[in-house]
């Protein structure tokens, strides 16, 4: 024999049934939050972290670098691309390889037989060869200009 059911409930009645994915509802039983596998899914996206300063130091300092052994390159042409007439100082001794019209003066040892004129006054920043007419023992004047670096040699032509 069945017993008979609770005073107030429907012995027909079928028991609630959830949506299909969710648990049962029972009566005097909170629900459950579904389970989610990915629980952030959704969730926004922080953005990316700034570039370390180490990465624009280093590339500060390979520019600097850069900016440096180009300087340093100019300065090493600039030197080596001078006229002994720049470079020349009173008392040295010099050849011209040149012509008289053309001349190209070159530093050559003082008890050389190819000495043929001593410096004996120079003038730097100026292309004013009457400058050497007030210099005593001064035979010749020699002008070299161009190149940012103007000179006059006042010269003394060795017998």
């Amino acid at each position: 024999m069945a017993t008979p059911p609770p005073h107030g409930q429907n012995p027909y009645a079928q028991q609630p049934t959830a949506p299909m994915g969710q648990q049962p509802v029972q009566p005097g039983v909170p629900p459950q939050q579904p389970y989610a596998p990915f629980p952030n899914q959704g969730a926004p996206v922080p953005p990316p972290a700034p570039a370390p300063a180490k990465r624009v130091g280093k590339k500060a300092l390979r520019i600097v670098v850069l900016i440096v052994v180009a300087l340093g390159l100019y300065g090493v042409k600039w030197y080596l691309g001078q006229s002994d007439a720049e470079t020349a100082s009173v008392g040295n001794c010099m050849h011209n390889d040149g012509t008289d019209a053309k001349a190209d003066l070159k530093k050559v040892d003082c008890s050389s037989g190819d000495a043929q004129f001593k410096v004996v006054e120079k003038f730097d920043n100026t292309s004013d060869d009457t400058k050497c007419k007030d210099v005593t023992d001064a035979t010749i004047s020699y002008i070299q200009s161009g190149g940012g670096h103007d000179v006059v040699l006042c010269l003394k032509e060795n017998k």
